[in-house]
């Protein structure tokens, strides 16, 4: 049987790891309070502190996104046209099939 892992919104995150900021209470403390291991409280404080530029200057996830969206543009092009070539290609090999076909057809009946 799985254990089901608890999902922590953003807000509570943010609440917590401002309460570990505060240094009123030891991790230890705040994570028995909340039920959760204290490498969860470690890990939330890490991400925010690297993370807390971006409060400040949006431009650069803007910016990361935008770049990110524009390599997807570009590889759901070439995968498009990659389609589009598979089936100019399949309708081609399948016309030609029908026509080998029939010529075998008009030949066994010609004699």
């Amino acid at each position: 049987m799985s254990v089901k892992r608890k999902v922590y919104s953003a807000d509570f995150k943010a609440k917590l790891v401002l309460e570990v900021l505060a240094g009123e209470k030891t991790i230890n403390e705040i994570a028995s309070k909340y039920e959760m291991t204290p490498k969860n409280l470690i890990n939330w404080k890490k991400q925010f502190l690297e993370n807390m530029s971006l409060a400040f200057d949006k431009s650069i996830v803007v910016k990361e996104y935008k770049n990110e969206i524009e390599t997807l543009q570009k590889s759901n092009d070439d995968l498009a046209k990659k389609v589009g070539n598979l089936i100019v290609e399949k309708d081609f090999l399948v016309e030609k099939l029908l026509s080998l076909a029939l010529k075998d057809i008009y030949i066994s009946f010609s004699f």
